[in-house]
């Protein structure tokens, strides 16, 4: 999802924590307002929402499971598609109004329009500043990149995807999460 300036001020990340505005990410001093969503995004982000947290719920693992949620990387804010909390965390952090923190599980649902360079920035961010493991979902080419801190593996149609490090024991078919 690319993010597009959306205001010329330049706000500290600290305000931006204080009061983030819905789906503006704070990247460089700027606020980004996330574009390039469709109903296929959508769509794709409401199905992994549901199967990630029907199985945290289904193995007993609990924590939480939220789609746009603000949190803050080493470096900016931001408001990843679907992410996951641990038990733990939620109960350290659940109270707040952003995660000061990368969520364990990061998914981002990519768009037409997203640059590479830009989404693997992202991946490379979150796990800087707290993630395990970063989803980087492409609906269009049927492809799932699973990045952690040591592995980058490609699902693709016909495969099925699992989690690396965290929701240990998760799994679906690529085709099911993307249809």
């Amino acid at each position: 999802m690319i993010a597009v300036a959306t205001e010329s001020k330049i706000y500290s990340l600290e305000e931006w924590m204080e009061n983030p505005p819905d789906l503006q990410e704070w990247v460089d001093g700027e606020l980004l307002e996330k574009n390039g969503m469709s109903l296929k995004h959508s769509k794709v982000q409401g199905n992994l929402y549901y199967y990630w947290r029907t199985y945290k719920d289904s193995s007993g693992q609990g924590g939480e499971v939220y789609t746009d949620v603000p949190c803050r990387t080493n470096q900016q804010g931001r408001y990843p598609d679907v992410a996951y909390l641990t038990p733990e965390l939620v109960a350290q952090f659940g109270n707040l109004k952003v995660l000061p923190q990368s969520f364990p599980l990061c998914a981002e649902i990519v768009s037409p329009t997203d640059l590479a360079e830009d989404v693997i920035a992202k991946a490379t961010e979150y796990l800087a500043s707290g993630s395990d493991e970063v989803w980087l979902v492409y609906p269009e080419n049927q492809w799932i990149i699973v990045v952690t801190k040591e592995t980058r593996i490609i699902f693709i149609s016909g495969e099925v995807v699992s989690t690396q490090t965290v929701l240990p024991g998760f799994s679906i078919a690529v085709d099911e999460l993307l249809k």
